[in-house]
């Protein structure tokens, strides 16, 4: 089992929301990953905007009782996370999802819940594909 598991926005969305279209996957996922669960801040930024009230207050709960916890100074990896923007500028890659590749190449053993497929194209460490869980595989 993966030691850091990683969260994107589309994965907590959907584990808040009941009415997401991957909610039952979100909650089998996550359910199976050890605690804490590591994010960034633009996930979060993220996330907040697109969950409904009351959804958005479970994800403030979530980080109160350090469930999700921050896995990435940003100030402290802003080069290689603007180098990986740079690289993929074309996908596009967000800054959200540069962050996360940043984080898998940071944390030891890591595995990231996405629904977000472009997570396929992207290389940690320049080669290595980013350990994702994703609905459906």
């Amino acid at each position: 089992m993966p030691k850091n598991c990683l969260a994107d926005s589309g994965a907590l969305v959907a584990l808040l929301d009941p009415r997401e279209e991957y909610h039952r996957w979100a909650q089998a996922a996550f359910a199976r990953q050890p605690e804490p669960w590591f994010t960034c801040e633009a996930v979060v930024s993220e996330a907040f905007f697109l969950l409904p009230e009351p959804h958005a207050r479970a994800l403030e709960k979530l980080l109160r009782q350090g469930h999700l916890r921050m896995g990435l100074n940003l100030a402290d990896e802003l080069i290689q996370v603007l180098d990986l923007r740079a690289k993929y500028a074309d996908v596009p890659m967000s800054l959200a999802d540069a962050c996360l590749v940043r984080m898998s190449e940071t944390l030891p053993d890591p595995v990231l819940l996405t629904t977000d497929a472009d997570f396929k194209i992207y290389r940690r460490h320049s080669r290595q594909v980013v350990p994702c869980l994703l609905p459906g595989l």
